[in-house]
C-alpha cells in the first residue's frame, strides 16, 4: 500500500501499526495479527468505531481513495487556518511601533506643561 495513503494514521496511537490496521480491513492479515487487532479495538472506543466506520464502506477499494481526500481536505483546512491566523497577526511594521512611541511621548509632556502650570 502506498505510504502516502496512510498519511491521515501517521500520528495516532504508536502501538497501533497502520499497515496493519489497513490489512484488517481488506481482510489480509493471519489469525494472530487479526487478534492482535481484535484487541486493539478493545482496548480503544476510538479504535473500535473507526474499524466499525472502515469496515461499513461497501467498496473496499476505495477506501485507499477515501483517505487520500481526506487527507487532502485535512491539508487545505490547516492551510485556510494557518492563512488566517497569519492575517489576525500584527505585521511588524515599523511606523506602528514609532506612533506609539510618539503618542506616550505626547502624554507625558501634556502631563508635565498641566502639572507646570498648576
Amino acid at each position: 500500500m502506498n505510504y502516502d495513503l496512510l498519511k491521515i494514521l501517521s500520528h495516532s496511537n504508536k502501538d497501533i501499526d497502520n499497515q496493519q490496521l489497513m490489512d484488517y480491513i481488506a481482510g489480509k492479515l493471519t489469525a494472530e495479527e487479526k487478534h492482535e487487532v481484535e484487541k486493539w479495538m478493545a482496548d480503544s472506543q476510538f479504535m473500535n468505531d473507526a474499524i466499525e466506520g472502515l469496515e461499513a464502506v461497501k467498496n473496499k477499494e476505495k477506501i485507499s481513495e477515501l483517505v487520500e481526500q481526506m487527507n487532502q481536505d485535512l491539508q487545505k483546512k490547516l492551510e485556510k487556518k494557518r492563512l488566517r491566523k497569519q492575517k489576525r497577526q500584527l505585521k511588524d511594521q515599523p511606523w506602528i511601533y514609532y506612533a506609539i512611541v510618539l503618542i506616550i511621548f505626547l502624554i507625558v509632556v501634556t502631563w508635565y506643561v498641566i502639572s507646570r502650570i498648576r
